[in-house]
């Protein structure tokens, strides 16, 4: 048995819930929030067996796509220049990370 791990962003998090419902995938969701951005996340959490594991990760592959977010740029206290200009920055977002973990044990109580 297996124990997966995926933290998605917020943006993604209801359609990958719908998705895994459609599919039987029994999850438990937990809000969550990220430190580059502090943006809200959802982690969801997947008890599977072994032979499954590679049907969650590619319904969470589907479902969490990366994209382009712009955003400000943090000021800098670099004192070499003259001003100190805030400036957009497009950063990736999106996606998952996915954590799959060997479970020794299960009890359903």
């Amino acid at each position: 048995m297996k124990l997966i791990i995926a933290i998605v962003q917020d943006e993604d998090s209801k359609k990958l819930n719908e998705t895994f419902t459609k599919n039987g995938v029994r999850s438990t969701r937990l809000a969550s929030t990220g430190g580059f951005m502090r943006a809200g996340n959802s982690t969801f959490i997947v008890g599977t067996e072994n032979n499954k594991v590679d049907t969650v990760i590619d319904i969470i592959e589907e479902v969490c796509k990366t994209r382009v977010q712009s955003i400000m740029a943090p000021p800098t206290y670099d004192f070499n220049f003259e001003m100190n200009l805030n400036y957009p920055v497009d950063v990736e977002v999106g996606g998952a990370t996915v954590f799959v973990l060997d479970i020794e044990q299960f009890k359903k109580i």
